[in-house]
């Protein structure tokens, strides 16, 4: 099989897997795939099938290259625009660790068809609810840039607020910032020096708050125990 056959093959065998969403967004009202849900189990159907994927970051883009195993001279290419973050205080590279987990789950349901909130409701005959009348000034989401306190922990990114995207580029942020924490005083700056952001968080999504601070709690006990 050529490399387009064995990605189709890859595409229905995934198709029958039973993938579970642990993204959800209530501001917005509906649950998305993260990358931990699809990713093993897409890397074992590529194995299965003789692909192999090979992801890259470039200065203003992404890719996921998939090669035919067998044949590497055959392959397919997917790429995506760079998404906007920054992480004051950190090496470049760094900051672009707080776009990449985004692109990458961005490519990945790209290349594999995986269906979202929209579709997956229609296949499967489930009436996707009515949605709640929300006030006139929030019936457009707008696309803003958020930042925290200047100083060596600010995370500053552009997004449309309160979507999928949005919190999962947030997500990916702070997991970023809390990793390059060294002490417990630096995962409680990190939170006061942020504390804008979370607060926007938590006037969108108070569930999807909850698990930002749960984060903060799990890093600071991490670092106590050191």
């Amino acid at each position: 099989m050529n490399v387009y056959q064995r990605l189709q093959v890859a595409r229905l065998s995934l198709q029958e897997k039973k993938l579970t969403k642990s993204g959800k967004n209530k501001f917005a009202g509906y649950e998305y795939f993260e990358l931990q849900d699809f990713l093993p189990t897409v890397q074992t159907i590529f194995a299965d099938t003789g692909l192999c994927p090979i992801y890259r970051v470039a200065s203003d883009h992404a890719t996921l290259t998939i090669y035919n195993a067998e044949k590497p001279e055959e392959q397919i290419v997917f790429t995506a625009p760079m998404a906007s973050a920054e992480l004051k205080g950190c090496h470049p590279v760094q900051n672009l660790g707080a776009s990449i987990s985004y692109l990458r789950r961005y490519l990945y349901v790209n290349a594999l068809e995986i269906v979202e909130h929209d579709a997956l409701d229609a296949t499967t005959g489930k009436e996707a609810p009515a949605p709640k009348p929300v006030p006139k000034a929030a019936e457009t989401p707008k696309k803003e840039t958020i930042e925290g306190k200047p100083g060596d922990w600010q995370i500053k990114f552009t997004g449309t607020v309160g979507d999928a995207d949005w919190m999962a580029l947030m997500t990916t942020a702070v997991d970023l910032t809390l990793k390059l924490s060294a002490t417990a005083d630096d995962v409680m700056n990190i939170y006061k020096t942020n504390k804008v952001l979370f607060e926007e968080v938590k006037s969108q999504d108070p569930e999807f708050f909850k698990g930002i601070v749960d984060k903060f709690s799990k890093r600071k006990e991490e670092l106590k125990e050191q």
